[in-house]
């Protein structure tokens, strides 16, 4: 029983302990200037001691009398949002009434589109149209689960039996609830406030079991849910843009040749159209569009994967048309488009705000930090005031103590931070001068190990500075990341970073002849012959990271 006695033990060990505001230098130096701003705007609400300095509002030691001084006049910032008449603006929305000409002029003034918070997706879109038909409520309920189960492409990923079978879940009409999503989702649920009905299944239930599932449950659904769906399927095809609803590439192309076929009919019939032939020339004599469009659609029903291959000189045999004709039907599929949801589903582009930039004054370049929209910090001196009171309690001088030791802590970290990407962009741009003034062609390599040398700290702490920040530059904007790389190996190598290494490989890929196009040994041995030691296996990864297909993949059969 001695040995279970609990005991004292006096242990010395030696290991490193971040403090808290080494902790806190640590993630301030890898904010970009929009997330720093939000940290100190955050920390003046938390810490009473941190106020703003606001330009506006002098110092105390800067104020004066009015027999001294005379105050300056305060500089009125106009505010162009103000320019705008609201009243009269959205008149021209809203009165559906008489306008005198004055009102009826034409306006400079920004479109009202302009004021809209998001754009438009897929999914409203299609609702939007689907809301300006009647139709039974069947119809409706089976149209809106059809564009519930459309992809980001646009196409329509459940089959009938699992449209059928999901129908069947609510016989009443009143709606249908989700279901739980699985693994694998097949469709898009309810976006941007649009209850639009999914299809899914439990995440233990294999995907043949549920096609098992799907297919009995869609025997016992009555005839009239079979029209409602096959009346909402060809209502959802029929929207914008078109293609919408197709299950494949093929299906979906020939849908939009179906509408190209449908305006030239329209065209045709019109009084006195007189149809124009095509640009191409044939040998004897121009082809009209009609016989284009039914070249086209065989193409794509029968020969898709000849057409993929671009192999022209087999789709000429296989159709039995000469070959400008078949080259006419390819360049018009060329026109139509694979992927129509994404016209809607595309993303908003991210807009940037460089943390510093690179101007060129003299023969110098300068580094500004762009720190413009960032509080200014001090310490408010009424709890300076707090301390040196006879009558202040201990706890809250204890409390105003610690707070003070945050705030100054806080500001020196900002000031650290701002040093430490000053100083790096001090290497980047000695080392980087000839890129700032000849472009992407002049980037040499750099490592992030060497300015970290050269600078003095660790390699982490370049890496924090250099993280989602973004420089402007006479080339344009970058991100400070873009000008490390490393360099190839090989005798001219050293000097060609990876980025102008795929940049090679795409210019070879680009000036290749496409009946012959270049191998990955021979784009390999074009830059061995120039210095640059590289194999095949690398030059092919590099073309895949680039997104250019293989050679066969490349070649055009003529």
């Amino acid at each position: 029983m001695a040995l279970l006695q609990p005991r004292l033990n006096l242990k010395v060990a030696q290991k490193q302990v971040l403090t808290p505001g080494l902790v806190q230098m640590v993630s301030l130096l890898a904010l970009n200037k929009q997330e720093l701003k939000e940290m100190i705007d955050a920390e003046i609400l938390e810490n009473p001691v941190l106020e703003e300095l606001e330009e506006s509002v002098p110092l105390i030691d800067e104020v004066r009398t009015p027999e001294e001084a005379a105050p300056p006049a305060e500089d009125k910032k106009e505010d162009p949002f103000d320019e705008i008449d609201f009243g009269s603006y959205f008149q021209d929305y809203l009165d559906p009434g008489y306008r005198t000409p004055e009102s009826s002029e034409i306006s400079e003034r920004p479109s009202f589109e302009n004021f809209l918070s998001k754009s438009t997706t897929l999914t409203d879109h299609l609702m939007w149209q689907l809301g300006s038909v009647h139709l039974e409520e069947p119809v409706r309920q089976a149209a809106e689960l059809v564009i519930g189960n459309l992809n980001e492409d646009g196409y329509l990923t459940a089959s009938d039996d699992e449209l059928l079978a999901t129908l069947m879940q609510d016989p009443s009409g009143a709606g249908v609830a989700q279901m739980p999503p699985r693994r694998d989702p097949v469709s898009h649920a309810a976006q941007n406030g649009h209850e639009t009905l999914a299809i899914a299944a439990s995440a233990d239930e294999t995907p043949s079991s549920d096609a098992a599932k799907s297919a009995e449950a869609a025997l016992q659904a009555p005839p009239a849910l079979r029209r409602a769906l096959q009346e909402a399927l060809e209502l959802v095809r029929g929207f914008d843009p078109a293609g919408i609803g197709a299950r494949d590439l093929r299906e979906c192309l020939l849908m939009q040749l179906d509408v190209r076929a449908a305006e030239l009919a329209r065209i045709a019939a019109a009084p006195g159209a007189v149809l124009q032939p095509t640009a191409e020339e044939i040998e004897d004599g121009a082809v009209s569009g009609e016989a284009i469009l039914v070249l086209a659609r065989r193409i794509i029903d029968e020969f898709l994967n000849h057409l993929l291959k671009r192999d022209l000189r087999e789709l000429t045999r296989l159709t039995a048309s000469k070959q400008p004709t078949v080259q006419a039907a390819i360049d018009l599929i060329r026109t139509l488009d694979p992927k129509p949801g994404q016209r809607y589903n595309r993303e908003q582009p991210r807009l940037i705000e460089p943390d510093v930039a690179f101007v060129k004054r003299d023969d110098q370049f300068v580094i500004l930090i762009n720190d413009e929209e960032i509080p200014t910090l001090r310490l408010n001196h009424g709890y300076r005031r707090m301390l040196s009171q006879e009558g202040t309690e201990r706890e809250v001088r204890d409390y105003v103590k610690e707070r003070y030791r945050s705030a100054i802590q806080l500001m020196r970290n900002i000031e650290q931070r701002k040093n430490t990407i000053l100083r790096t962009c001090e290497v980047i741009v000695r080392r980087q001068r000839d890129f700032l003034e000849q472009g992407v062609d002049a980037l040499r390599p750099m490592m992030i190990k060497e300015v970290a040398e050269e600078i003095g700290v660790h390699a982490s702490t370049v890496s924090r500075a250099v993280a989602n920040k973004y420089a402007h530059t006479p080339q344009g904007v970058f991100e400070l990341r873009f000008f490390f790389s490393e360099g190839v190996n090989g005798p001219e190598g050293a000097d060609t970073p990876l980025l102008l290494l795929k940049r090679k490989v795409k210019k070879m890929i680009e000036e290749e002849d496409s009946t012959k196009p270049l191998t990955d040994d021979a784009i390999a041995a074009l830059l061995q012959a120039q210095g640059i030691a590289v194999n095949r296996r690398t030059v092919a990864k590099y073309r895949e990271d680039l997104g250019i297909p293989s050679t066969h993949q490349r070649r055009v059969r003529i």
